[in-house]
Parts: C-alpha cells; structure tokens; sequence
C-alpha cells in the first residue's frame, strides 16, 4: 500500500467504466487497427485497403509523402493517389505508417504535454524494441516479422493511455512520483485490455500480457519469446520501468547482449528506418 493508492483508485475505476463502454482515445488507432485488419483479410482488395486508409487522412497524407521521397521515388515523377503509393510502398509500410501516425497523434495529444519527456522517450524506447523484434523475427524465421514489429510499437501502449487519462486529474499533473507508480503498476493490464478491445491479434495482446514475466529464453519461438527478448536487448532507463532483477539476471543479459551483437548493429538500420516512416 502507498499514499496515492486512493488516488490512484480513482482513475482506475474510472478508466474500468470507460473500457466497459466506449474506449476514450484518439480515432487514429481505431484507424489504424482497421487498416491492419483489412490487410490481414485474404479478400480484401487494393480498394478495400484504400476505403480502411480513407477514415484518417494523416495516413492517407504520410503514404503519399513517403512514395514521393527520393528514397522511394527516385524518378521524381509525382505520385498523388493513395492506390498508386501503396502499389509503390508495399503492404508492409502501409501497416507500419498507419500505426506510427495513430502512436504520434497521441503524442501530440495536448493531454500529455504535462509528461512530454515521459511520453517521447517511452515512444523512443519502443521504436527501438519494435526494430530489434522485427530483426529477430526475421533471423530466427519463426515469426512474421510485421507482427513481431507491431507487437514492439504497442507493447507500451498503456502507458500512453495512462498518461493520457490521468492528466485530465489535476492531482497528477504536478505528481511525478504517483504517476510513475501509477504506470509502472498499471500499464501492462491497461494495455492489455485496448488490445483486446481494438482486436489486436491474440499473439500480440499475450506477448504485452507476459512482457515482464521473468524467463529463461534460449530461442525465442513466439511473439512473446521475441518481444520479451527484444526488451531485454534494447535495455531502458525508463523512470516507471525499474531494474530490480538478480545479479544472475543480469549476468544473462550482457551474454545475450554479446550473443546478438550483430543482430543489434543491424536493428540500428531498422530503427532508422522507423524513425524516416515517422518524420516522413
């Protein structure tokens, strides 16, 4: 028990009354969640994907962008239609593009100005477990890599929701110590709960349930595996995320931190590359 297990009460039911009903967050990962599910389903086609990018415009305007760079359109002749860029672009980017606008709209969301520097380095660390996921998934070839990426960019995710729900309580806005413990406490639950409720595939809402259950991976062989390893490898110094773990735990991570060097050096490409999707 602490001193702000009242407070902390409060939100919580709250929030138990808002994913009872209707989830209170950003249309943009409604849109997101569509546009992956439309790509998932083996009848849809380039005008179905097309109708699920139309409900937000921010994607259907990052696509263009992105298939009129040099990196992607090196003739330099102008693409303008949301068919032709995802003909250029692949179903790939498609799925990542439409997630990173939904994660940088609740960035930018004027209810988690009070936790900033919280909110972009959580997204920051996230950037880099989803590279390092989608690296590893591809190196042991037993996950698809887009879902093992897709599992690293929303394992968080309830610390977004957190930050964006307790700061319309004035009691956290100037509260850091009771909102770190409120995320750290909570987040891994919350998150779970949206997933489930925005129709996250099962593989991915059970990888964010077990992320930090402690476990000895040799090879990681699921989206959890991966996704628990990836955090792992990545490392944080995130204020709500403390290292408590045993000498012997962390003797472990710096063999796996040897172990996977080069695999770590060619994440760093992936991350750059999320991070172009998300200047773009």
């Amino acid at each position: 028990m602490t001193g702000n297990d009242s407070l902390h009460f409060r939100i919580l039911e709250d929030i138990a009354r808002d994913l009872s009903g209707d989830v209170n967050f950003p249309t943009c990962l409604d849109a997101a969640i569509l546009v992956r599910n439309t790509l998932k389903d083996p009848f849809a086609n380039l005008e179905h994907v097309v109708q699920a990018i139309g409900v937000e415009p921010l994607i259907s305007s990052k696509l263009l962008r992105l298939a009129n760079s040099v990196v992607h359109n090196p003739s330099g002749k102008r693409i303008s239609d949301v068919s032709t860029a995802i003909g250029r672009l692949g179903f790939d980017i498609v799925r990542t593009t439409s997630l990173a606008v939904a994660m940088d709209q609740m960035l930018k969301s004027r209810n988690l100005a009070a936790y900033d520097r919280i909110a972009r380095e959580t997204w920051d660390h996230s950037v880099q477990v989803a590279a390092i996921a989608r690296v590893l998934a591809r190196h042991l070839g037993r996950v698809q890599p887009d879902e093992a990426m897709m599992a690293g960019l929303v394992h968080n995710i309830g610390v977004y929701y957190l930050l964006y729900r307790a700061a319309e309580h004035p009691e956290y806005r100037n509260n850091e110590p009771a909102m770190i413990e409120l995320l750290a406490g909570w987040h891994e639950s919350i998150g779970e709960s949206l997933l489930h409720i925005l129709g996250v595939p099962p593989s991915i809402t059970e990888a964010v349930h077990d992320q930090s259950r402690l476990r000895n991976i040799e090879t990681p062989c699921t989206v959890s595996d991966i996704l628990y390893f990836s955090i792992m490898l990545a490392g944080s110094d995130l204020a709500w995320q403390a290292n408590t773990g045993p000498a012997a735990e962390s003797s472990a991570h710096e063999a796996n931190l040897a172990r996977y060097a080069d695999l770590l050096l060619e994440a760093e490409d992936d991350i750059a590359d999320l991070r172009a999707t998300l200047a773009a």
